[in-house]
């Protein structure tokens, strides 16, 4: 029988490890609610393999070392983004990094149209209007999204969907990408990145966090857009340098911004501040902005997401255990 350990467990996954159990008698599955660190990283001696999902940086040298030392093949990752962990390390400890490249991109693609349409519709500033019993209807007409071009910058498993979603709307599609895939034809025009930022009225970004990628979004790129465009990140917060987007809000040189992730957000997106400080002056800004909405990095949060974190991860954990090779491999 194979023990594994799963790391930093939410309480909606416990329920989809139970169900996955039911299938899969052979293997022992502990789990705790604590990150992968220097000062937990003992709690996997024992175990076969582990698990994690964590926003927090897996940077020491020594986690990487025991992990060798306790005979472990793997890092599974539970989540898309691999940022956190340092591949060079986890490579030069004999370590196999998987992560779950689309556990639902339906799931992101439908947050991408929530915050767009809410911000369309101007229903941020309905509602704020509404707490003092002001219903009054200047400044509230909206452009129909049948009119309007989305952008989509990274057209892969989750832009994709994202630019289906808005062309079943209507609306005119198209997104930069290196690689041009031809079921996708029918659906987007396939352009440079500065056609995108020029002629797009939603610009949404779908780009892993790499060093190429990092702060794309910058006081250039916001300068190139449309004062009326709208601009939304599901995908990682460092693609965006967030100065400059706090200044395009604040100088209207866009009218409107949609984040589900920004930059500094680990150990605070999922936790309650509401009676202690947390530190991220990016965000204590931008929640001051009338033209900015956030949510806290739930685009994946979805039923069916849940179900797909579990059991393609467990599924890559047990591969690469039993010496196999998952197709999910990073290093």
């Amino acid at each position: 029988m194979k023990k594994v350990l799963l790391y930093n467990i939410m309480d909606d996954e416990e329920i989809a490890i139970k169900e996955w159990l039911k299938t899969h008698p052979d293997v022992e599955v502990d789990s705790n609610k604590v990150t992968l660190n220097p000062d937990t990283v003992d709690l996997a001696k024992g175990y076969d393999g582990i698990s994690t999902e964590q926003d927090n940086l897996i940077d020491d040298p020594i986690v990487y070392q025991k992990l060798h030392e306790f005979g472990i093949k793997q890092i599974t990752l539970r989540i898309t983004g691999y940022d956190t962990i340092n591949l060079d390390l986890a490579t030069q400890n004999q370590l196999k990094v998987t992560n779950v490249p689309a556990y639902s991109p339906r799931s992101v693609s439908e947050m991408v149209l929530a915050q767009t349409m809410w911000l369309l519709r101007h229903l941020h500033v309905a509602q704020s209007r509404e707490q003092s019993y002001n219903f009054t209807w200047e400044g509230l007409q909206a452009r129909e999204i049948h009119d309007l071009t989305v952008g989509i910058i990274g057209a892969g498993k989750i832009g994709s969907e994202v630019a289906r979603i808005f062309k079943a709307l209507g609306a005119t599609v198209i997104a930069a990408d290196p690689i041009h895939r031809p079921e996708l034809n029918s659906i987007l025009d396939y352009v440079d990145h500065e056609t995108v930022y020029k002629e797009a009225d939603i610009v949404t970004t779908h780009t892993p966090l790499l060093e190429s990628t990092y702060h794309l979004f910058d006081e250039s790129v916001f300068k190139k857009m449309k004062p009326s465009a709208i601009f939304i990140n599901a995908s990682r917060g460092g693609v965006v340098y967030t100065p400059a987007l706090i200044a395009a809000l604040q100088n209207h040189e866009i009218t409107a911004a949609g984040l589900d992730t920004i930059e500094g957000e680990a150990n605070i997106f999922s936790d309650d501040f509401s009676e202690k400080p947390f530190e991220n002056d990016y965000l204590k800004t931008i929640l001051t902005l009338p033209n900015a909405i956030i949510t806290p990095h739930i685009g994946f949060y979805t039923d069916n997401a849940i179900r797909n974190m579990v059991d393609i991860s467990m599924k890559d954990m047990l591969t690469i255990i039993n010496g196999g090779t998952s197709e999910h491999e990073l290093n």
